[in-house]
């Protein structure tokens, strides 16, 4: 059935596939997935196009013209720093600092791992020059900016290929003077484009974040904003009317014109999504205290959600490089579907954090791979069906499963292939299970008050395991979970973070003061919002401070509520509430600081509402009776399939079972129970919960 316009498109490029999702006037969501390309991106969305255009039989620029929002997120920008592809950057630097970018913090991150090396520096020290000129603590000028160390700087730039110049002079985040003259000389005398100013991109108090925000957001602008300006253009070509929007790192969205300002704020753009897909499904998920868990072809992305609010911080760590830019936070680990298995010398079994990514991937798709992975291992147990998969995007080979997990993993442990399979899942399940308990426990929150969202294509194969081992009632099951950020994408809305730097003691802040400061933070996030196209009811505003106790390094955000006169007994009481969460004590009658004061713009989309499926009118029919590996205690029974478009709300069923969808296939144990709400997403009641029954 042809979609009803108008219609919205996300498209989500991950490491191995690349997922589409078009939701239309009617609420009906389809889902397309195709392989990504590495070596092109936007090949992978161009496909993901096509291949919807050919399901509803129209033309390609038929489908964009009938589209009235696409957003879109990547990898690209993540991947550039993996792959240390990013553009040949210098660096302007007042005198005496041009090595704060390699001294970094001064501390091991690890106090225990004495002899790994930090990450290679992004701009060798030839290439970070020193200028002459100085402003103060207090922002005051006490050495004029020498014009000629700038130019001479240039001039070595220009003779060394150089593509883009990061600039980040002392204390220019209380006095931007020197940096706007210094960026004005520039412009003047360099003919090149790519230009990135601290005060401009992330102007907080920190000499070494803020030098190391500024030079990795030079480093990635040549490359990420030349693909997204292309990939726009092709878009227009087609036939799409709109701007093409894109997903930032703090789960919400923005335009092209702006990202390409900031392209550093693009280093989560696919996994940050999933602030936007919590959001969507909370409602069916009967909870606003989720924590997802989304298990693609490469990795694990885990985010909670408490209280309908997910956690954003200004502290990310990219392969080693710190970057001070508004961020959803997400722990990471690699574990996914293509995850390498393997046995090292010393006879121990290691799965991850190496992926075989999207080609050659698993030994199973037959295209060239031989590694055995994680989708191996499962298909090696019957939790995943031989033949055509992800929509016949690739061909699941159980012969070729199995001869690589022999020779790679059964043999050297003097195991069989099942064995080593169902040791292959138990270990993954493992790091799994620490990753959820590092954004859970290790912050404060008891997961047994949490509904496990399990998504992505392979998340729902592990989603009872890991809920029941947290203590988790209950594990959510997207229907569509193997397109869920793209899914987020379309419920993300456009998010203006605006910060200044302000420090002071609470209790002697003048509030006058404080609140003219805030006003002209709202003014310029208005401003930001109203470019967009957001206004009134549309645009909202949310004030935050900054705070720590004095003597202390690190602050912890604490927002007001909405209209709320700032009044500094309120703000004392929710500071310490949030700071006993996170460390279990507080200091009473402390003095506490402030660091900073922000406001967070946020452009209201309108929603969608989901199309709810027809009520079940006859038992659920089971397709087949498959020989299943369950977990150690029960080993291999017989286990119900159930085709997931068969499914509807109503039907409600007991475990062991497999359900296959369009995305993913869900897993549900022996002593679950499974249910299909009004929407048709899966609701699995773990019974009972606490203790781990994996593989």
């Amino acid at each position: 059935m042809p979609p009803r316009a108008p219609w919205r498109i996300g498209i989500d490029v991950g490491g191995t596939f690349t997922d589409m999702v078009l939701a239309d006037a009617a609420g009906r969501v389809e889902v397309f997935k195709v392989p990504s390309v590495p070596s092109d991106p936007s090949e992978g969305v161009l496909a993901a196009l096509a291949a919807a255009a050919m399901r509803y039989g129209v033309a390609t620029p038929e489908l964009l013209a009938g589209c009235t929002l696409f957003v879109h997120g990547s990898t690209v920008a993540t991947n550039t720093m993996l792959e240390r592809k990013g553009a040949k950057v210098g660096l302007l630097a007042t005198q005496g600092f041009r090595d704060s970018l390699e001294i970094r913090r001064g501390i091991r991150e690890d106090q225990w791992d004495h002899r790994r090396p930090h990450p290679e520096v992004l701009v060798p020290r030839y290439l970070r020059r020193s200028v002459r000129g100085r402003i103060d603590r207090g922002g005051a000028e006490i050495e004029p900016l020498e014009a000629d160390d700038i130019e001479a700087a240039v001039r070595l730039f220009e003779a060394e290929g150089v593509e883009s110049i990061a600039v980040s002079l002392i204390n220019c985040f209380l006095n931007p003077a020197h940096e706007r003259a210094c960026a004005a000389l520039i412009d003047r005398v360099w003919d090149g484009e790519w230009l990135s100013v601290s005060s401009e991109i992330v102007p907080i108090m920190g000499e070494y974040e803020r030098t190391s925000t500024t030079v990795v957001n030079a480093y990635l602008a040549p490359r990420i904003v030349s693909y997204l300006r292309d990939l726009g253009a092709r878009l227009s070509e087609l036939g799409l009317r709109g701007s093409l929007l894109l997903e930032q790192s703090n789960g919400g969205i923005i335009s092209l014109e702006r990202a390409s300002q900031r392209p550093v704020n693009l280093v989560l753009s696919g996994p940050a999504a999933g602030v936007g897909a919590l959001n969507h499904y909370r409602c069916g998920a009967g909870s606003d205290d989720l924590i997802s868990m989304e298990i693609g072809g490469t990795s694990c992305d885990v985010a909670l959600m408490n209280g309908g609010s997910v956690t954003v911080r200004d502290e990310l760590v990219i392969e080693g490089y710190h970057l001070a830019v508004p961020a959803v936070e997400i722990h990471t680990i690699g574990a996914g579907g293509g995850t390498i298995a393997r046995v090292d010398d010393g006879g121990m079994l290691h799965v991850g954090p190496r992926g075989a990514g999207a080609r050659p991937g698993p030994a199973s798709y037959g295209l060239g791979g031989t590694e055995p992975t994680v989708t191996d291992a499962q298909l090696v147990l019957g939790r995943l069906r031989p033949g055509p998969y992800a929509e016949g995007a690739v061909t699941l080979d159980l012969g070729l499963a199995r001869e690589s997990i022999e020779r790679a993993v059964a043999r050297p442990l003097g195991l069989n292939v099942e064995e080593a399979a169902a040791g292959i899942i138990r270990l993954v399940e493992q790091n799994l299970l620490l990753a959820v308990q590092r954004i859970s426990i290790e912050r404060g929150h008891d997961p047994r008050r949490f509904t496990l969202v399990a998504a992505g294509g392979a998340g729902p194969m592990h989603g009872a395991v890991i809920g029941r081992a947290l203590g988790c009632p209950r594990v959510y099951v997207p229907h569509q979970a193997g397109a869920y950020c793209a899914i987020g994408m379309l419920h993300s809305d456009v998010r203006q973070d605006d910060t200044q730097v302000y420090l002071a003691a609470l209790d002697q802040a003048g509030l006058d003061d404080l609140e003219a400061r805030f006003a002209a933070l709202e003014t310029d996030a208005q401003s930001v919002l109203a470019a967009e196209g957001f206004y009134g009811q549309k645009a909202r505003l949310r004030r935050e401070f900054d705070l720590r106790y004095r003597g202390q390094q690190w602050s912890i955000r604490v927002r007001l509520e909405n209209g709320t006169v700032i009044d500094p007994a309120v703000v004392r009481h929710a500071f310490e509430a949030e700071y006993e969460r996170l460390y279990g004590h507080v200091q009473p009658g402390g003095v506490i600081e402030i660091t900073s004061l922000r406001v967070i713009g946020t452009g209201l989309l309108d929603l969608i509402e989901p199309a709810t499926a027809e009520p079940a009118t006859e038992a659920a029919a089971v397709i087949e009776s498959r020989r299943v590996y369950l977990d150690q205690r029960r080993g291999w029974q017989d286990v119900s399939v159930y085709a997931g478009a068969a499914l509807a709300p109503g039907h409600r069923l007991g475990g062991p079972l497999l359900v296959e969808e369009q995305t993913t296939t869900v897993l549900v144990g022996a002593d679950d129970r499974l249910e299909i709400d009004a929407e048709r997403n899966y609701v699995v009641h773990l019974d009972p919960p606490g203790g781990q029954d994996g593989a």
